[in-house]
């Protein structure tokens, strides 16, 4: 797990810097996905460094996923419906964003959840 959070933290570090130079850098805010991503990998790093502190920094991650899928979520949701027929959202540059770094937090949930239901059966 903190191998994959280092991963998806260099995708959004990736993504918050192509974000920032698609739109023009009209806003510091397209850099968002990058501070998410910094502290993403710092928190992979941290539990490969620390085995005492892999629990602690893997659950903080998760609660950055949902922090992260939380501000993204509007953009997935516009893009969604915009692929189904409907209107493309007003900063379609910045709701492509959102949907990426959406989707990316939503891959990490699902394989952190699956990590603790894996790592709680087998401590049974």
């Amino acid at each position: 797990m903190p191998k994959f959070s280092i991963n998806i933290g260099i995708l959004l570090i990736i993504l918050g810097i192509f974000s920032y130079i698609l739109t023009g850098a009209a806003s510091a805010t397209a850099l968002i996905p990058s501070f998410f991503g910094i502290v993403f990998a710092g928190l992979g790093l941290l539990a490969n460094k620390k085995e005492s502190m892999r629990k602690h920094a893997m659950h903080a991650a998760l609660l950055l996923a949902i922090l992260g899928l939380g501000g993204s979520f509007g953009g997935l949701i516009g893009m969604i419906g915009a692929l189904t027929g409907g209107e493309m959202p007003e900063r379609t540059g910045a709701a492509i964003g959102q949907a990426i770094m959406a989707i990316l937090c939503i891959l990490f949930l699902i394989a952190g959840i699956k990590s603790f239901i894996d790592a709680r059966k087998s401590s049974d």
